[in-house]
C-alpha cells in the first residue's frame, strides 16, 4: 500500500479499553484499514481451497500420495522465496500497492485456471507456481501494516498488528464451513477453486480503486540504502537464526497438535468425524476473541512474554490431551485450547517483525520462513512420536518441544523483556 509520507503525525484516540481502542484504529485509518480489510478477503483465498486441496489432486486429479506430497513442500519452498525476495523488493519500493496488484493476479489466475481447465498439468503448474507466488500478499499485506505502526508507539503498534491477526481468522472461521456446505451437495469440489479466484478479485480491486499510487519517496522505503544481497544476509545472522529456530519449535508443537487432534479424536477416545467437526470449529470461533485478548496484553507486557504464557497454556492443554479417554474430556479443553492457540497465532508475527525493524517487508517475510520450518518440526515431531509410542505420546513429545522453546525464548529475549518493561 500507498505509505502515509514522513512527518505525517497522528494522535493515539484517548479510548480507555485497549482491546477496542486497536480495532478503532484500523477502522479510522485507511493506512491501516485497507491493507487489513484485503488480509480478511485474501483469507478466504486459502479458507476456502486448502482443507480441500488434497482431495481435489488426489481424489480427483489421481496424483499419487508421494507427488503430491512433493507437490506440497516445494510449493512452500517456493513461497518462502518469494515472500522473502519480495519483501526485500517491498522496502526499497516502499510503495507496495504494485506488488499487491501483481500478486492478486498471480492468485486470480492461479484459482481461476484449475477451475475452468480441470487438468492434471495445470493443477500442478498452478499449485507450484502461481498460487504460492499469490500467497506472498499475506506477508506484504503485513509489510504494509508495519511500515504504517512503526510511526506509532511499539506497544500499540503490537496490539493493532494482532488485532489485524484476529481480523484475518474470522475467514478462516467462516469460509471452510460455507464452502463444506456447498460443496456437500457437489459432485466435484471443483466450485472450492471459483469462491478462491473471486477473493483475488475482490482483493485486486479494492487496492486498485482505494489505494492511491504513492508520489515521491514513501515511508517504508529503503531504495538503495542496501543492497539486494546484504538484506538477504541478514537472514544468516547467526541471532536471528537462533530466534527463528526457537520460534519454530513453538508454532511447529501447535501445528503437530492440528495433525494430531483428529487422530486422537477419532482412534484415542473413538470419537466421530462430526466431533472432528465441532471440535475444531469451536476452537476456530474462540481463537478470534482470545486474541482480541492477547492483542490488549501486548500493552502491557512484552510479546515475549505474553507468547510464553500462550505456549505454556498450549503444553497444558496438549499435556491434558495426551491423557483424554473420552470425547467429552476434548470438549471440556476447548477453551485452553484456543487461548493458548491463539497466543501463538498471532504474536510471534510482530516478535518476528521485531527481528529486522528497520525492513518492514524483510521482517514480514520471515512470517513464511517460519511458517515452512514449523512444517518441519511439525513433521520431524510427528515422526518420533509414532515411532516411539502412540498418538498420545506424540502429543507428549509435543509438549517437550514447546517447552525446550521457552526455554529458549527466557534465555534470549528474558532479560531483554524485562528491561522494555521497566
Amino acid at each position: 500500500m500507498a505509505q502515509r509520507p514522513h512527518g505525517s503525525k497522528r494522535t493515539t484516540s484517548g479510548i480507555t479499553s485497549p482491546m477496542f481502542s486497536a480495532l478503532l484504529r484500523i477502522i479510522r485509518d485507511p493506512y491501516l484499514r485497507i491493507p487489513t480489510l484485503t488480509l480478511f478477503v485474501a483469507g478466504f483465498t486459502y479458507a476456502s481451497t486448502l482443507p480441500y486441496q488434497s482431495m481435489i489432486g488426489i481424489g480427483e486429479f489421481g496424483l499419487s500420495d508421494g507427488l503430491y506430497s512433493m507437490l506440497i513442500f516445494a510449493a512452500a519452498a517456493i513461497n518462502v522465496a518469494a515472500s522473502v525476495l519480495l519483501g526485500i523488493l517491498s522496502d526499497r519500493l516502499g510503495d507496495r500497492r504494485p506488488l499487491v496488484l501483481a500478486l492478486t493476479i498471480a492468485g486470480i489466475f492461479g484459482y481461476g485456471l484449475i477451475y475452468e481447465v480441470r487438468s492434471v498439468p495445470v493443477f500442478i503448474l498452478c499449485v507450484l507456481f502461481l498460487i504460492p507466488v499469490s500467497n506472498s500478499t499475506f506477508s506484504i499485506l503485513f509489510g504494509s501494516i508495519r511500515a504504517t505502526t512503526n510511526e506509532i508507539a511499539p506497544r500499540e503498534a503490537v496490539s493493532i498488528t494482532s488485532t489485524v491477526r484476529a481480523i484475518y481468522s474470522g475467514s478462516w472461521a467462516l469460509m471452510p464451513g460455507l464452502v463444506g456446505l456447498y460443496l456437500a451437495h457437489s459432485q466435484s469440489m471443483m466450485p472450492a477453486y471459483a469462491v478462491a479466484a473471486a477473493a483475488s478479485l475482490a482483493c485486486f480491486c479494492l487496492y486498485f480503486f482505494f489505494v492511491p499510487r504513492s508520489v515521491g519517496k514513501v515511508g517504508g522505503a529503503t531504495f538503495g540504502e542496501e543492497g539486494f544481497f546484504a538484506s538477504l544476509m541478514r537472514l544468516l545472522d547467526p541471532a536471528l537464526m537462533i530466534r527463528l529456530g526457537a520460534m519454530a519449535l513453538i508454532t511447529g508443537t501447535q501445528r503437530l497438535s492440528t495433525t494430531l487432534s483428529p487422530l486422537i479424536t477419532t482412534q484415542m477416545v473413538h470419537g466421530t468425524v462430526t466431533d472432528v467437526g465441532f471440535l475444531s470449529g469451536a476452537v476456530a470461533f474462540l481463537e478470534m476473541p482470545f486474541m482480541l485478548f492477547w492483542g490488549a496484553m501486548l500493552r502491557r507486557f512484552h510479546n515475549v512474554h505474553v507468547l510464553v504464557a500462550g505456549a505454556l497454556l498450549y503444553s497444558t492443554h496438549l499435556t491434558l490431551v495426551s491423557f483424554a479417554t473420552e470425547t467429552w474430556q476434548l470438549y471440556a479443553l476447548v477453551g485452553i485450547n484456543s487461548c493458548g492457540a491463539a497466543a501463538i497465532l498471532c504474536v510471534p508475527i510482530s516478535y518476528l517483525q521485531d527481528l529486522i525493524a528497520d525492513r518492514p517487508g524483510l521482517g514480514s517475510s520471515l512470517i513464511a520462513v517460519n511458517m515452512f520450518l514449523s512444517g518441519g518440526v511439525a513433521a520431524i515431531l510427528f515422526a518420533i512420536g509414532t515411532a516411539i509410542g502412540d498418538y498420545s505420546e506424540t502429543a507428549r513429545v509435543g509438549v517437550a518441544s514447546g517447552l525446550i522453546a521457552v526455554v529458549l525464548m527466557l534465555m534470549l529475549d528474558g532479560k531483554r523483556s524485562k528491561a522494555a518493561t521497566a
